[in-house]
């Protein structure tokens, strides 16, 4: 059984988060996965307006729970570390957003005398355009949390 870490902002949650969730999941068999949701004040440094955290956690158990039949553990983030800096997990799921910060960990680890985590990359889910889907896209209202184009540019 694996022990599996995947993290994010999910605001609002869409279809590339959906797939990142999806294959945490999967790598988990059983195990336990761990969701780290970026608190509202690490939020805040976006460029965009960002729900609650209770909001987004509440949207991330939806998926999980009514899509995927799981319960996973979830805890905030206040870093873009969270526990895996100290923790020991087999996985770590990322986009090709957050993987500089995946090998940023496993250097963290490194000079603790960890071990690496496996870095897992799950790439972009690509919208209507070819283009990937992204909170931003979305926010700006180019695309659906699906993908679906909404505006002509």
């Amino acid at each position: 059984m694996s022990r599996v870490a995947v993290g994010g902002t999910f605001n609002p949650l869409h279809d590339g988060h959906k797939a990142l969730l999806a294959r945490a999941h999967q790598l988990s068999s059983g195990g336990e996965l761990l969701i780290g949701i970026t608190s509202n004040e690490m939020a805040g440094k976006k460029y965009h307006e960002v729900e609650d955290w209770e909001v987004r956690k509440q949207a991330v158990m939806g998926f999980m729970q009514d899509t995927l039949g799981a319960s996973p553990l979830t805890v905030r983030l206040d870093d873009p570390f969270g526990p895996t800096i100290y923790e020991d997990f087999d996985y770590l799921i990322v986009s090709p957003e957050t993987e500089p910060t995946a090998h940023l960990i496993n250097t963290r680890r490194a000079e603790q005398g960890k071990q690496p985590i496996n870095i897992e990359l799950v790439e972009y889910v690509l919208a209507c355009d070819g283009r990937p889907i992204s909170s931003t896209r979305v926010l700006r209202g180019e695309i659906d949390i699906h993908g679906n184009l909404l505006q002509h540019r």
